[in-house]
């Protein structure tokens, strides 16, 4: 059986405050995008020691497969359902350390793949609550349908949140950006009300985004990465209606209401160009 992770944009990014458990509470809104990986669950013709192979191809990976997602997942539902042996192959496509949720998406959809192929019967917020355990966003790709999160991004509430027919490019500027130090770095802004609580902003017209639709990661991170913010600036240079780093960065984003010319130096990276 195969499968196509998606990835995901964050449209508006509030840090409220640092928990007691070392997390942050956060206020976001996850929005599908499909720029894909592949996802391959084949089940093993023999028994093997560790009952789960994983291999890749496409973007290279770093770390032991045992370390990968898809193979936490695994272990995951097999701990509870003792799963046949599988072989799991990724064909990775969605850049890495992006702040994309690639591979919150391959987790979460080698559980819906493993609750199909093998009749497992999960109700959807019984597979959420397994992804939870794997990435602070990996249940919001359970269901990949825009959403308000809020906790560390894996309480969901499902948005009326339409922008099809908007054109998407999504640019990776081969910057790695430490989450952790993302984090560290972030002003946090408490708690929100009213005009300012991210649930009111979304719902204004997209053309008012650009004012009031915040990144709280953008200061410190522009600070560090200047390249990033100028790649920010191109996109309104373009024409974008609005655009973000999405996530704790390094890839940004740009809505525009018709397709336009990329720039050579954007096609000499990983980018994203469709229509939403």
């Amino acid at each position: 059986m195969i499968k196509f992770p998606d990835c995901k944009i964050n449209l508006g990014l509030h840090v409220i405050n640092k928990r007691k458990d070392g997390f942050h509470n956060i206020e976001t809104v996850f929005y599908p995008v499909q720029w894909n990986d592949a996802l391959e669950i084949i089940t093993a013709k023999r028994l093997r020691k560790q009952k789960v192979s994983f291999s890749s191809h496409g973007l290279v990976i770093d770390g032991k497969s045992e370390n990968n997602l898809c193979v936490k997942a695994y272990h995951l539902l097999d701990a509870d359902f003792d799963l046949p042996p599988v072989n799991i192959h990724l064909l990775k496509n969605i850049p890495m350390g992006a702040g994309l949720g690639g591979g919150s998406a391959d987790a979460a959809y080698t559980i819906n793949l493993l609750n199909e192929k093998f009749e497992l019967g999960l109700t959807l917020n019984q597979r959420q609550a397994y992804a939870a355990q794997l990435g602070s966003d990996c249940a919001f790709f359970i269901d990949s349908v825009p959403a308000l999160a809020s906790g560390r991004g894996e309480q969901l509430k499902k948005l009326s949140l339409d922008l099809r027919g908007w054109h998407i490019v999504i640019v990776h500027p081969a910057i790695h950006v430490s989450t952790a130090d993302a984090y560290a770095e972030v002003k946090k802004r408490g708690k929100t009300e009213g005009n300012n609580k991210l649930e009111y902003i979304i719902q204004q017209p997209v053309t008012k985004w650009k004012k009031l639709l915040e990144n709280d990661f953008e200061f410190s991170v522009f600070q560090k990465h200047p390249k990033i913010k100028l790649l920010k600036q191109k996109m309104y240079e373009l024409g974008a209606t609005y655009a973000a780093m999405s996530g704790s960065g390094s890839a940004v984003f740009g809505l525009f209401k018709e397709k336009p010319q990329l720039p050579a130096a954007f096609k000499r990276l990983k980018y994203y160009s469709g229509r939403l």
